[in-house]
C-alpha cells in the first residue's frame, strides 16, 4: 500500500504536468460553448502547484500532506470535467458556466490553503540555490587558483624557453667555430707536412745536377729562394695555427655562454631580495658577455669591462635609497 507521501507526490505531479492549453476546446465546442475564458485562471492554478518542489514532500507533516493531496485531486477533477464536457448533455450552457465558476473558486481556495506550503518550498529552494551558488563560487575560486597556478607555470616555462632559445644561438655559433677549427687543424697538419718535406728536401737540392749552382751568384739565388719558400710556408703554418686557435677560443667562449644562460634561472631563483638579484644579474651578465680567457687565446687578463664588485653595487644601492 502506497504511503501518504507517495500518494501526495503523485497528485502533485499530475497537477504540475497538466496542459491547461487543452481546456479551450474551441475547435470542437465552437465560439459559444468553448472554455477559452477559463484559460488564464487555469494557468494560474497550475502555476501554484508548479511552485511546490517535490523535495518538500518528505518534510511535510501528515495534515499538510493530506491537505495538499486533497486540493490537488479536487482541482484536477475541476479541470478534467472541462475536458470531459459534451454538448449532448442536458443544459450545456449552465453546465459550462458552473465549470468555469468552479475553476475560479478553486484557484482562490487553493491559494489560501497551499500558501504556507508554497512559502516553505520557495524558501527551501532559495536556500538550495544559495548553497549551490556558494558551492559554485567555491569551485570557481578553486578553478581560478588552479588557473593562476597553471598560468604562472606557463610563464615560468615560457621564460625558461626564452632563455633556452637565446642559448641556442650561442650553441650554434660554438658548433660553427668548432667546425672551422677542425678545418684549420687539418690545414696545420698539411702545411706542417709540406714544410717538413721541404726542409728535408732543401738539404739535397745542391746535389741535383740540374739545379746545382755553378758560381757564387747562382748559389746566392738558390739560398734566397730557399729562404723565401721556407718563409712563405712558415707564414702559412703560422696563419693556419692562429686561425685554429681563434676558432677554438670562440668555440669555448660561446659554449661557456650557452651553459651560463642555461643556468640563469637557477641563479635568479637563488637570489633573495631586489638588491641581491641586481648584484647577481650584473655579475651573471658580465660572466656571460664580457671577454673570457681560454687556453687558446693566450691572453693573461680580459680586455673588456669587468663587473662591479659587490661592495660597489651595494654601496650604490644604499646611496640611491637615501
Amino acid at each position: 500500500m502506497p504511503t501518504q507521501q507517495e500518494v501526495t507526490l503523485e497528485s502533485l505531479n499530475r497537477m504540475q504536468q497538466f496542459k491547461s492549453d487543452a481546456l479551450s476546446r474551441e475547435r470542437d465546442l465552437g465560439n459559444e460553448l468553448n472554455f477559452k475564458d477559463v484559460l488564464p485562471v487555469a494557468e494560474r492554478l497550475v502555476a501554484l502547484y508548479q511552485q511546490i518542489s517535490s523535495t518538500v514532500i518528505e518534510d511535510l507533516p501528515l495534515p499538510q500532506l493530506t491537505t495538499l493531496q486533497t486540493r490537488a485531486d479536487e482541482d484536477f477533477q475541476h479541470l478534467n470535467r472541462i475536458l470531459q464536457f459534451s454538448v449532448k448533455q442536458g443544459d450545456p450552457h449552465n453546465v459550462r458556466s458552473t465549470f468555469i465558476k468552479q475553476v475560479k473558486t478553486a484557484h482562490e481556495e487553493t491559494f489560501k490553503q497551499l500558501i504556507p506550503i508554497i512559502s516553505y518550498s520557495t524558501s527551501k529552494s532559495a536556500q538550495k540555490i544559495e548553497d549551490k551558488a556558494a558551492e559554485s563560487i567555491g569551485k570557481l575560486e578553486e578553478a581560478k587558483t588552479r588557473a593562476d597556478q597553471i598560468l604562472e607555470d606557463i610563464r615560468k616555462v615560457a621564460a625558461q624557453q626564452g632563455v633556452s632559445q637565446q642559448a641556442i644561438y650561442f650553441r650554434d655559433t660554438a658548433q660553427n667555430h668548432e667546425t672551422q677549427a677542425s678545418v684549420w687543424q687539418d690545414r696545420i697538419y698539411m702545411f706542417a707536412g709540406i714544410l717538413g718535406i721541404y726542409a728535408v728536401g732543401t738539404l739535397f737540392l745542391h746535389k741535383w745536377s740540374w739545379i746545382k749552382p755553378d758560381d757564387v751568384y747562382q748559389t746566392a739565388q738558390l739560398a734566397i729562394s730557399k729562404v723565401l719558400i721556407f718563409g712563405v710556408l712558415s707564414y702559412l703554418l703560422y696563419l693556419a695555427t692562429k686561425n685554429y686557435l681563434a676558432h677554438k677560443h670562440n668555440s669555448v667562449v660561446n659554449k661557456h655562454r650557452q651553459n651560463a644562460l642555461m643556468t640563469y634561472e637557477a641563479i635568479v631563483n637563488a637570489a633573495k631580495g631586489t638588491a641581491n638579484t641586481e648584484v647577481i644579474l650584473t655579475h651573471a651578465s658580465s660572466c656571460i658577455f664580457a671577454p673570457q680567457q681560454t687556453g687558446y687565446s693566450g691572453a693573461t687578463s680580459p680586455d673588456g669591462p669587468v663587473a662591479k664588485s659587490f661592495v660597489e653595487l651595494l654601496g650604490g644601492k644604499t646611496i640611491g635609497q637615501e
